[in-house]
């Protein structure tokens, strides 16, 4: 498709989730163990709160730092019934003589801390935590959770349906932003990145995906079967997923890195399409940006009817069969997102303007248009249209995804950038900003300051005018 309809196709992406609507899902019994530290702001901590995120303040919890979540999860379609167990390790920041979780799933049963009973007691998607005694900063601590009951997605009317979300045939966890909540409880702070494993139990027949790579062949006892998934790359929990249903699983490989995808039979098409450019979109990537930053690849192709693709760690899912400009997005947020996250998300420009912007040039670099023209395009829109009415480096909460302040004006100051600093300092960017922040959280200002010592320019004018201005800059390099 030309260069305009395909800017114009990427609405039906994440700008559409204030389109799609799903009912409620149930959840059942689930167990969670969590290792955390002391939070600062929790009542009994001691001191100050830290910053809470400015768009979701009720998000995460800063006084403990979360290094492991185990989460067993066994879901049966037919009922939506999830009994689950999950294992999460932390170390507190601060003495801490309670703490609270984000969660907004099923009725609480039963808190443990360290072994010992500890209680409880929930406040909207907060779930308080006061532990037998004590628990001193810098040490680490277990806390196991059951809970049962039914569970929704999150149904926002700026955001749309994201979370926990029942298939005819299974179930799809999409979390971006603040959706792990409403399948387990989590520190839902993108600052506190962790390992995951999953163990997942479906009736025999069906197949559980999730991040990372899978431990061993699933195991079948009676009607049921496990599969065990392991992410052991640093993952923010928005970036979490698992995918239960009937779906048929391609494994390759991207030179020594597992490449597996796997697609829905019922739907249209099949993921030959998405498991190719799947693998040369990461080879692209490693040559423009550096390595890969996971230890997996791939890809899953669901009827989830959300109307988004969401670029979960290590594996993106689709909902349908996505086209070539789609894939090459999401595998880029592999680098640009995933691996270096925004520090809040009034930075997601740095997502989603990097992931289109490595579009632009997917596609320059194969005889389609040039990101140039595609600059152009965009640039010749009239000052005074909605299209300039956005600051893109914070929108606003409820535009979180709007695709054209986030997702098209933010490529656009990236082309900006690369033509006043020039092709050699920007690519040079592009690796560097990988690599520094690898597995880290950075904000704008982290890379305006990057970019000022590799070029030597001053480029704080031109960030100024592309990413805090609702309008329109005086010229294209701000």
């Amino acid at each position: 498709m030309t260069t305009w309809k395909r800017i114009r196709h990427h609405l039906t992406r994440k700008t559409r989730r204030t389109t799609g609507r799903h009912g409620a899902a149930a959840l059942g019994l689930a167990c969670v163990m969590v290792v955390f530290t002391a939070a600062p702001g929790s009542a009994g901590s001691g001191g100050p709160p830290a910053a809470p995120d400015p768009y979701f303040p009720l998000a995460g919890n800063q006084g403990y730092d979360v290094d492991h979540y185990d989460l067993d999860l066994d879901f049966t379609p037919a009922t939506d019934l999830l009994v689950a167990r999950a294992a999460i390790k932390a170390e507190a920041r601060r003495d801490l003589t309670r703490f609270t979780l984000d969660f907004s799933g099923p009725a609480v049963e039963r808190v443990v801390v360290d072994g010992r009973s500890a209680a409880f007691s929930r406040d909207g998607q907060e779930l308080t935590i006061v532990p037998a005694g004590k628990i001193r900063a810098g040490r680490d601590f277990t806390v196991t959770v059951w809970y049962r009951g039914t569970a929704a997605p999150i149904d926002d009317p700026a955001l749309g349906v994201y979370g926990w979300i029942n298939t005819d045939d299974g179930a799809v966890a999409l979390n971006e932003p603040d959706g792990a909540r409403s399948w387990y409880p989590v520190n839902d702070d993108v600052r506190d990145k962790a390992t995951y494993t999953f163990r997942i139990t479906a009736p025999a027949g069906l197949t559980a995906l999730a991040n990372g790579e899978p431990q061993g062949k699933p195991r079948t006892v009676g009607d049921r079967t496990t599969a065990v998934w392991s992410m052991r790359k640093p993952m923010s929990s928005y970036l979490s997923m698992v995918a239960i249903g009937r779906f048929t699983v391609t494994d390759g490989r991207v030179g020594r890195l597992p490449n597996i995808t796997a697609y829905d039979p019922a739907g249209d098409g099949d993921d030959a399409a998405l498991h190719r450019t799947t693998a040369d979109a990461v080879r692209w990537g490693q040559e423009r940006i550096g390595r890969y930053p996971f230890d997996s690849t791939g890809g899953i192709i669901d009827r989830i009817d959300v109307g988004y693709a969401l670029e979960t760690q290590a594996r993106p899912v689709y909902d349908g069969e996505p086209d070539e400009a789609t894939i090459v997005h999401e595998i880029a947020h592999q680098w640009y997102g995933n691996s270096v996250t925004p520090k809040t998300w009034a930075d997601l420009w740095l997502n989603e303007g990097f992931a289109t912007y490595a579009e632009w040039l997917w596609q320059e670099e194969r005889g389609g248009p040039t990101a140039q023209s595609v600059f152009d395009q965009l640039w010749a829109t009239p000052a005074n249209d909605d299209f300039w009415h956005l600051k893109t480096a914070d929108p606003g909460r409820d535009e979180l995804f709007n695709y054209n302040a986030v997702y098209l004006r933010g490529a656009m100051a990236l082309h900006a950038l690369r033509t006043t600093i020039g092709d050699r300092d920007f690519f040079t960017l592009l690796k560097v900003w990988a690599d520094k922040y690898r597995y880290d959280n950075a904000d704008t200002r982290d890379l305006m300051n990057l970019a000022r010592a590799i070029s030597h320019d001053n480029v704080k004018p031109l960030f100024d005018a592309w990413l805090y201005t609702a309008a329109k800059p005086a010229t294209p390099q701000g």
